[in-house]
């Protein structure tokens, strides 16, 4: 298994208060990392640095074995825009623009693919997550799960290389939460590696794997393997996250 994403001693700190201590761990590509801890804990902070969307103090992150950290922010611009997707808690799209403008605007803004493609590309992700038939519609027309449906396929237009999420579902409720999971657990099978920060339970069952941070540092990992969409294998998983999380105090 290729390593996609590796992370050695990473720091953080902000003025004088340290919020990441030697952050250390691989992802491997085709893995679904949730990323848990009480409030403050870091994960956003953890998230942004090794996303290049922040600096890390110290230490390095290594993107397909290219290190990302100490790049300037037109390369880094350029790597998150061709070869990371983002989602977070709200979609922020432009409200300007239509559901499928919001969609195929990275993709013309990447430049390598040609328009027929990046059109193509998005007819099937809208087909895939439910909202080809308001692709016309202004963000105003549409419900919160279509929004978030939207980031994703604008997070996914250019094949990107890592998923990430920062409380994707934070702002949904308990039925939409479920059908955006589907889709990045659909995604995830696909190949595409994903790594989220959520607070969520239910949401971390669907991860190979769970990092649990306390205080900045990794206080503990679990590993749950993929995801099996059948009520056997969620009831497992839930009451196997739910003891876990009781141990670290969650």
């Amino acid at each position: 298994m290729n390593t996609v994403l590796e992370v050695k001693n990473l720091r953080k700190s902000f003025e004088d208060e340290q919020v990441l201590h030697d952050i250390t761990f691989k992802v491997d590509e085709g893995e679904f990392i949730a990323i848990m801890g009480q409030s403050g804990s870091g994960k956003s902070t953890l998230l942004y640095s090794i996303s290049g969307m922040d600096s890390p103090t110290s230490g390095n992150v290594l993107l397909c074995g290219k290190d990302i950290s100490r790049l300037d922010d037109k390369d880094m611009s350029e790597i998150r825009l061709k070869q990371m997707g983002f989602v977070f808690q709200h979609s922020y799209l432009l409200k300007n623009l239509s559901i499928r403008d919001n969609i195929v605007l990275p993709g013309f803004k990447a430049g390598t693919l040609s328009r027929e493609e990046i059109n193509q590309n998005a007819d099937e992700l809208m087909k895939k997550t439910g909202i080809y038939a308001v692709g016309s519609h202004d963000i105003k027309q549409v419900s919160g799960g279509e929004l978030q449906r939207t980031a994703i396929c604008r997070a996914l237009i250019n094949h990107p290389d890592i998923l990430f999420g920062d409380e994707p579902t934070g702002s949904l409720n308990s039925s939409t939460t479920k059908e955006v999971m589907d889709i990045i657990n659909s995604v995830n099978r696909e190949g595409t590696t994903v790594i989220i920060v959520t607070h969520d339970a239910k949401v971390a069952t669907r991860a190979s794997r769970v990092i649990y941070l306390m205080d900045g540092n990794i206080h503990a990992e679990l590993a749950l393997g993929s995801y099996e969409d059948d009520e056997q294998s969620k009831a497992w998983r839930e009451k196997i996250v739910s003891e876990w999380l009781q141990k670290q105090g969650f």
